[in-house]
């Protein structure tokens, strides 16, 4: 029998979550569509509700179609939605992108997209930076939130070693650095990353930009130090691999 009431309460807990206060107390979060969830699937998460259109066919509690369109931040409505419990990783790996004071859900979002297609370990969220659980920023990840671990820290000490931020036109470029960064500080775009975080990192480093442009934005900066790390580390190992030659031809590429 399909849901028919406003007033039930999984939909009432629904609603709830489309504000951060609910998310942080029911340590619960939204997602929506038949991507996201089968994106949550194939990650193993299990849900906590799984509401689909009634008529639908998919798998999960019938909801009168109106009631579950009524639910769904998205414009063009929804056939699914999945409610799921948040995850925060221990252990950041040794391959991290921390954010400091990134306040907005699209740029987290599309840094949990970036730092799954490049390989990274985890996402740190430093204060200030926004919810990776927010719809927003889970529409952004296109999924990834489900398969690249996340965290919140408060101090730098707190991120695996060595710790390089990046900081338009200051420092070295990234690809010179003579050690890989376990871990890339990006702050945001205006603010930039905080003088106390950035004198608790290990390097400063920037990425090198042409014409008239002052910066990127974190997502953008973000996404290409990453590509970077990615490309560093795979001609490392090639370079391994090969003996000192190969060494040599990576070191010049």
């Amino acid at each position: 029998m399909p849901i028919t009431s406003p007033n039930n309460e999984t939909l009432k807990d629904v609603r709830k979550l489309a504000g951060r206060k609910w998310r942080d107390k029911l340590q619960r979060f939204v997602a929506e569509g038949e991507d996201l969830v089968a994106a949550a699937d194939a990650a193993g998460w299990t849900p906590v509700a799984r509401l689909v259109a009634a008529g639908s066919g998919l798998d999960g509690e019938e909801v009168a179609p109106h009631l579950l369109a009524e639910l769904s931040s998205l414009g063009s409505g929804t056939r699914v939605i999945g409610v799921y419990d948040q995850r925060y990783a221990r252990d950041l790996g040794r391959r991290c992108v921390a954010l400091w004071g990134v306040r907005d859900p699209g740029n987290v979002g599309t840094v949990l997209r970036a730092a799954l297609a490049f390989g990274a370990s985890s996402v740190a969220l430093g204060p200030g930076s926004a919810d990776p659980f927010g719809p927003k920023a889970v529409r952004a990840s296109m999924g990834a939130v489900f398969a690249v671990p996340v965290r919140r820290v408060r101090t730098v000490d707190e991120l695996p070693a060595p710790r390089v931020a990046l900081v338009a036109r200051e420092g070295r470029e990234l690809a010179d650095l003579d050690t890989a960064p376990a871990t890339l500080v990006v702050g945001a775009e205006r603010e930039g990353v905080p003088d106390d975080v950035l004198a608790a990192c290990d390097a400063v480093a920037h990425i090198p930009i042409a014409g008239a442009a002052d910066s990127l934005n974190a997502a953008m900066a973000a996404t290409v130090a990453l590509y970077e790390a990615n490309r560093g580390a795979s001609r490392g190992h090639v370079a391994r691999e090969a003996g000192p030659q190969a060494d040599t031809i990576a070191r010049r590429a």
